[in-house]
């Protein structure tokens, strides 16, 4: 009897206290991949909260997300401190990538910062610029190491946004802390070396704040993705 009057007590408790199906609050600065299971999706199973050309995206029945095309797939609203939880798995030479703080959809190459994707083992991007390669940000601060798996295995993401600092982490290792202050110029990064002419507004100028797109497949090449959560952080 005394078990079952703890029981049901246990259950009112559950019932009235949202403590008890709390979403994992990440502790920052994370020093490798959260428990995001009850975190938010990015987008729904149906694609809702997601804005894109029709019939370009979606979901197969194992929650895997892809793109027939190169167009890139948008939330439908911004968002500005956020952690930021994927898988990701590359094809033979793909380069793709995950965008944050999109000012204007429309124009968003210029206007955001992207975090690279690409299959470093390919020829064409293990001899690019390092600025090219996975977990970069792209054009700007190459990362610290290769961590990306080969084609066809899983590779985990985290993205942290906290206004002007980007972090992200890839595969269990921090390869990348990116400082967007430091970044006043469109013509050179902090190093000297040469930033892309299509990335003309430098990264200090930009807002902390806008969409967050993951950009379609390039060419033949196709990019996976699923368990896309995330954690919008408070001030």
């Amino acid at each position: 009897m005394r078990n079952l009057i703890f029981t049901a007590i246990l259950l009112t408790a559950c019932v009235v206290l949202p403590s008890c199906d709390t979403v994992n609050t990440p502790t920052l600065p994370l020093a490798t991949h959260p428990d995001s299971a009850s975190w938010q999706p990015l987008f729904g199973e149906g694609l809702e909260g997601a804005k894109f050309p029709t019939g370009v995206w979606s979901f197969n029945a194992e929650g895997v997300l892809s793109a027939t095309k190169d167009k890139t797939i948008w939330t439908s609203r911004e968002y500005d401190n956020f952690v930021l939880d994927m898988e990701f798995k590359t094809d033979e030479e793909t380069n793709s990538g995950v965008i944050v703080y999109c000012s204007d959809r429309d124009k968003w190459i210029p206007n955001s910062v992207e975090i690279q994707i690409a299959d470093d083992f390919a020829p064409k991007w293990a001899k690019s610029d390092k600025t090219w390669q996975c977990a970069a940000i792209f054009g700007h601060q190459a990362a610290t190491e290769s961590k990306v798996k080969h084609p066809g295995l899983w590779n985990r993401y985290t993205i942290t946004c906290a206004d002007h600092i980007i972090t992200v982490i890839l595969n269990g290792t921090v390869v990348n802390t990116f400082d967007m202050r430091k970044f006043t110029s469109a013509k050179t990064n902090p190093n000297g070396s040469r930033i892309p002419p299509w990335l003309s507004v430098p990264k200090a100028k930009m807002p902390t704040k806008g969409y967050i797109g993951l950009q379609g497949k390039h060419g033949k090449s196709l990019i996976y993705f699923r368990n896309l959560r995330i954690f919008e952080l408070t001030k």
